[in-house]
């Protein structure tokens, strides 16, 4: 009856080795590359990484080679679909055509996150993000 129970740890990811993988970050980086090796606490090795950054309909990627994700930092983790992936409806660009555009659209996100932080702390009674009660 036991081996009914799928993996809620990072056993899980066995299947997932040498296979190329997405990997979103909490500051909101999105990573592709191949899924070499993990431990216990979900730290990733990936391999052969690209950065990819985004803006309307186009993206653009940088190679960063080798990388080692601290495993709380990870958001989501998702097999890439190999025959899927080449019918993105997307246009690539040059990496630094497009950065410009994607850091004006984080800066965006960032003044939104912390106007709404803002708002729930002074008119609901939240507490801010790193702020009490928010250690473990």
């Amino acid at each position: 009856m036991d081996s009914l129970i799928p993996f809620t740890t990072s056993g899980s990811l066995v299947d997932c080795v040498d296979r190329k993988m997405l990997v979103v970050l909490r500051d909101g980086r999105k990573l592709f590359g191949v899924l070499r090796s993990y431990d216990q606490f979900a730290n990733l090795v990936l391999e052969d990484t690209v950065e990819r950054i985004y803006h309307q309909d186009v993206f653009a990627e940088q190679w960063v080679g080798l990388f080692l994700i601290r495993g709380e930092n990870v958001v989501l983790l998702g097999e890439v679909d190999l025959d899927g992936e080449d019918e993105v409806p997307l246009r690539q660009v040059e990496w630094d055509l497009l950065l410009p555009y994607h850091k004006r659209d984080t800066d965006v996100k960032k003044r939104r996150e912390e106007l709404k932080a803002q708002v729930l702390h002074e008119q609901k009674g939240f507490s801010k993000e790193g702020g009490e009660g928010d250690g473990y």
